[in-house]
């Protein structure tokens, strides 16, 4: 390897945090550096999770996976947009939705092991963010939501147009499931000035399902 080229994704969850207080400092960076680990990461609110909100309920950090005919495609989201929540099309509404500007933006990450190219990727990335449509997104101006994608197969042939097809499915559906995550495992959140984020209350939503 002749270079490391970082990637960094940034969102707004200034309604909770005090972003103009610049609090992170190279100390803080260490530290998550030093105490990365693998395995599958924490969800709900926590990590840069930890501010966001989504669909006027407390967002965060989720995950899912899928089987895409002989690759694995994985997606991480960073849940942080406006909208009204649906689960299996099914409206959740919020009880109080917080006097803040719509939009924030949703960062979501998908890697696979599928060996695509970075024009296949770009499409498979694209997918990712038509998937929040399926959780109630009402993709507002102020949200620029965005996917980044990429392989962890070595060097070799791209795979075959018709290896997408399966891989975008698998991409619409792990995103869905991803975010519904990040919300169902995130808790009431009070932030700067005291605003709260309420969490999705579960037992609202099973009575909202079975009728």
């Amino acid at each position: 390897m002749q270079s490391l080229n970082p990637v960094v994704a940034e969102t707004n969850d200034g309604y909770l945090s005090d972003i103009r207080a610049r609090p992170i400092r190279a100390g803080h960076v260490y530290a998550a550096l030093d105490t990365a680990t693998g395995g599958r990461p924490a969800e709900g609110a926590v990590g840069a999770g930890t501010g966001t909100g989504a669909l006027g309920f407390k967002g965060g950090i989720g995950t899912a996976s899928r089987l895409a005919g002989g690759a694995t495609v994985g997606v991480l989201v960073q849940s942080n947009f406006s909208g009204v929540l649906h689960v299996l099309g099914v409206p959740i509404p919020a009880p109080v939705r917080p006097p803040e500007p719509a939009g924030n933006s949703c960062v979501i990450v998908v890697a696979t092991d599928g060996r695509f190219d970075a024009r296949q990727l770009s499409r498979l990335a694209r997918r990712a963010v038509f998937a929040l449509g399926r959780v109630g997104s009402d993709f507002a101006g102020g949200s620029g939501d965005y996917a980044i994608a990429f392989s962890t197969a070595g060097p070799g042939p791209a795979a075959p147009e018709s290896d997408l097809e399966p891989a975008f499915a698998a991409v619409l559906e792990a995103t869905e499931e991803a975010v519904l995550n990040s919300l169902f495992m995130a808790t009431t959140t009070t932030g700067f000035a005291g605003h709260t984020k309420i969490a999705v209350p579960h037992e609202g939503t099973l009575r909202a399902l079975r009728s």
